[in-house]
């Protein structure tokens, strides 16, 4: 509940749910329903890419059906057990793939619509390739955050957070000819976790010292205080994953009329954003420290 968008709860959680039992009983695996959701994903930056609201309409309808399936997946993980760390990393790029199709249709779209870009066609490819950068930092932000408050609840069991030196262990005792695909996918999610990892010295020194001082039982008035700290933090871990994202993107697409807009606003407010939790979070973290070593 700490974690969980309210958009999430009554609708994507239900509906994502509901799809679980339904692959459940006809005996899916987790990671078909994420493959699947990256098809739907993809083809809803397809139909974003026609300047007509029937298809614009069917991309918003196909971008939510594969938003359901990203929220069935994990649910029919849970429910029968199979969760591996692969699950998680198509989790991750599914999203990413969804996006990526959606910007290319942007950029196509704003070079045959618009004046300005269509006499300045490499714009919209910059602010794309920019965007889409920007996009993956707040993703892995937000994600990193939400982890780590979950870390403090739950402990190791109940969260997803992950440290680069254990995954560098792991990719170093696997061979390229015996695990060559699983290599390879752990080698960039490795260097994903790094990037999180370097993006918070903060927190990175406050897990070191817990760890010093408390192994793996960290006292529940440290943990309460640290979630009563973090808690009004989480809503900007929501507002940089989907739903706000897609709100945007349909705004610009279909009131608007005018996509390039969902670039100027991840490029603005989601960056703005991101500064404002990355230093609040980082704040925490020092101040925490700080009375660890006191």
């Amino acid at each position: 509940m700490d974690t969980e968008e309210h958009f999430d709860l009554i609708f994507y959680r239900p509906l994502g749910y509901a799809w679980a039992l339904l692959a459940k009983k006809l005996g899916v695996h987790p990671n078909v329903i994420t493959i699947a959701s990256i098809f739907l994903g993809i083809g809803a930056g397809v139909a974003f890419y026609f300047n007509n609201i029937w298809w614009n309409l069917l991309g918003v309808l196909l971008l939510v059906w594969a938003d359901s399936f990203d929220s069935a997946d994990g649910q029919l993980a849970r429910m029968t057990k199979q969760y591996s760390r692969l699950g998680r990393i198509l989790d991750g790029l599914s999203g990413d793939l969804w996006f990526a199709a959606i910007y290319v249709a942007i950029c196509l779209r704003e070079n045959v619509t618009s004046d300005f870009f269509m006499a300045h066609k490499w714009v919209i490819w910059v602010m794309a390739v920019v965007t889409g950068i920007c996009h993956g930092v707040q993703a892995a932000m937000a994600d990193y955050y939400r982890q780590f408050h979950l870390y403090f609840l739950k402990g190791e069991e109940g969260s997803e957070l992950d440290r680069y030196s254990i995954l560098r262990e792991k990719f170093d005792t696997l061979s390229w000819n015996g695990n060559f695909w699983q290599k390879i996918v752990l080698f960039f999610y490795m260097n994903y976790t790094k990037g999180q990892e370097r993006r918070t010295p903060s927190m990175q020194k406050l897990r070191a010292r817990l760890q010093v001082k408390y192994g793996d039982h960290i006292p529940q008035q440290f943990r309460d205080k640290f979630r009563a700290l973090s808690l009004p933090l989480m809503k900007y871990t929501n507002i940089l994953s989907f739903n706000t994202r897609s709100f945007a993107l349909f705004a610009a697409i279909l009131i608007f009329r005018m996509p390039w807009l969902y670039f100027a606003f991840e490029l603005t407010v989601l960056n703005f954003l991101l500064i404002y939790m990355v230093c609040r979070h980082e704040k925490i973290c020092k101040t925490l420290c700080d009375e660890l070593s006191n």
